[in-house]
């Protein structure tokens, strides 16, 4: 995270470099990148296959 984030800009202000941490970690970092403990998928990948793997009808 540092080489890409950290060292990319100089922040001015404490919670201007808390978002840029968050907007990251939970933009990049956790929906994007590859884990190994979901098969080398990202999530969004892996949500993808288990919602249509075991979705169940809806019933009114």
């Amino acid at each position: 995270m540092q080489t890409e984030l950290h060292n990319r800009k100089r922040w001015k202000t404490r919670p201007e470099l808390a978002n840029a941490i968050f907007d990251y970690l939970e933009i990049f970092h956790n929906r994007q990148r590859r884990h190994s403990a979901l098969g080398m998928r990202t999530p969004i990948e892996f949500e993808t296959l288990w919602t249509s793997t075991y979705s169940t009808p809806q019933f009114a």
